[in-house]
């Protein structure tokens, strides 16, 4: 069963997407916080990881420039509620771009999406 690390400041969207994304089959961990994320992955083993942008302790694009530095190959789903970061440079580096919504189909095709081209380790 594939391992999704969910990291959002906000509790509500940790609640709901570990509720959706258990329900369809994958082990959910969550991190309420950017400062506990590098730690947490090298704890974890995470098959994938969905980061939001705007968090009030850590900028979701530098925590993405420092996920790439450490996990190059770990699979990043970056999820905001605004689209204008598609724009930013340093997104690039994510393999998918969601729009937060509660509705969750599209979050789920991009997750089936990254870990079908992660190769096996």
């Amino acid at each position: 069963m594939p391992k999704i690390m969910v990291v959002d400041d906000e509790e509500h969207i940790r609640l709901l997407y570990s509720e959706e994304l258990l329900e369809a089959g994958y082990e959910v961990v969550t991190v309420g916080s950017g400062r506990e994320l590098l730690p947490k992955i090298a704890e974890e083993k995470p098959d994938l990881v969905i980061l939001d942008i705007k968090m009030v302790d850590y900028d979701g694009l530098d925590l993405l420039q420092d996920i790439r530095a450490e996990h190059y190959d770990l699979p990043v789903i970056l999820s905001t509620a605004y689209d204008t970061f598609k724009e930013d440079m340093k997104s690039l580096a994510a393999d998918y771009y969601v729009v937060k919504s509660f509705d969750l189909t599209e979050l789920k095709k991009k997750i089936a999406m990254a870990l079908e081209t992660r190769l096996p380790e």
